[in-house]
């Protein structure tokens, strides 16, 4: 018998109701999770353990970045969500080349950007005033 989880039912629920920007600070905190879980996988001796964490999390953060490139609405966002792209796509290259190389400088650099743009992005939603960036961050 499969038992569902309920942390897994309520975040897939939540996900597919949240407003937009919400979705937006999901993707940034799943990001941020799975290059933090890539950092571990360098801690590895075994070397199949240590190539499988860092590829799988960095091929999973590489995606929901390019997941945030794409929400980018280029027209109404002016400079700065052009200046978000280029940030984005330079993340991809760090990301893809330090997968490659398996070098974790690239991914302690994108951590060291994609934390306080999450931040600040939580921050305007705060502002904003969407009580779901509270559940969130309880969660």
């Amino acid at each position: 018998m499969n038992i569902a989880n309920p942390f897994k039912s309520y975040k897939q629920i939540a996900a597919q109701t949240a407003p937009p920007g919400v979705v937006i600070l999901m993707l940034f905190d799943r990001a941020l999770r799975a290059l933090e879980t890539a950092l571990t996988g360098f801690e590895y001796t075994d070397p199949r353990q240590k190539n499988e964490t860092i590829h799988n999390n960095l091929r999973r953060a590489v995606d929901i970045i390019r997941l945030l490139n794409n929400s980018l609405n280029l027209e109404e966002g002016g400079e700065l969500a052009g200046t978000l792209r280029n940030l984005y796509f330079y993340f991809e290259d760090l990301l893809v080349k330090s997968n490659m190389q398996k070098r974790r400088e690239g991914v302690d650099e994108v951590i060291s950007h994609l934390r306080p743009l999450r931040d600040a992005w939580a921050q305007m939603l705060e502002q904003q005033g969407q009580e779901e960036v509270k559940e969130l961050a309880m969660a």
